[in-house]
């Protein structure tokens, strides 16, 4: 299972959810809060809780694969695509 931290009108972010859709690769999408309006049952995350996950996050999206017994940071759109071509 593959979370996205993506942003409002990110390219690169809508970029990946569709690579990960054309895969399919199931994944939980989780919107940097930049004060936009609330959309009832989306998961949300301010700049600082993401930093404190993903403290090399600079850009978005950040992407990370889990398991039931760990996680991996796999980056950004750049990295996914390499990621899932192997």
């Amino acid at each position: 299972m593959f979370t996205v931290y993506s942003k409002p009108n990110c390219p690169f972010c809508d970029q990946a959810k569709a690579l990960l859709k054309s895969k399919d690769r199931q994944y939980e999408e989780i919107i940097l809060d930049v004060g936009q309006q609330k959309v009832d049952g989306t998961k949300y995350i301010s700049r600082d809780d993401l930093i404190a996950k993903i403290p090399s996050a600079r850009t978005m999206p950040q992407i990370v694969m889990s398991n039931e017994s760990s996680s991996i940071h796999v980056g950004g759109f750049v990295e996914l695509k390499k990621y899932l071509h192997g």
